[in-house]
């Protein structure tokens, strides 16, 4: 059995300046830590329970399968704050069959991120025996 300690997206973008200032500050990630020097420096980023590593660099986008799914409490807050910010929105929030709310936007690089609200009567807050 392997017994996973901790672990990170890695991402290579085509532009490492672009995407560090897109997660950075358009978004607002913390940075956990940055290591290297230069342009591709990377840059490690809280990622609620996990982190995103933004270094290196790649002459194509990442595949079109990658997506983040980030959760947030508020789903038409973050919409707001993004669009502020300027935040490519591929889609406002709105409540899915499954019942979450969700909202689309993208990376520089096109990379999807699907921001999640999970609502207080949701099964994903549904704890056994409490």
């Amino acid at each position: 059995m392997v017994h996973v300690l901790s672990s990170r997206t890695l991402l290579r973008p085509t532009d490492p300046e672009r995407s560090r200032a897109f997660y950075g500050e358009a978004l607002g990630l913390a940075v956990y830590r940055e290591f290297g020097e230069g342009p591709e420096r990377g840059t490690v980023y809280f990622l609620g329970g996990g982190f995103l590593e933004v270094s290196g660099r790649s002459d194509t986008p990442p595949a079109p399968g990658l997506q983040l799914w980030l959760q947030v409490a508020d789903a038409h807050a973050a919409h707001e704050d993004l669009a502020a910010r300027g935040v490519r929105v591929l889609r406002p929030p709105r409540k899915e069959p499954w019942g979450l709310i969700e909202m689309w936007i993208a990376d520089p690089d096109g990379v999807e991120i699907v921001i999640v609200e999970v609502p207080g009567n949701h099964p994903l807050r549904y704890r056994p025996g409490m």
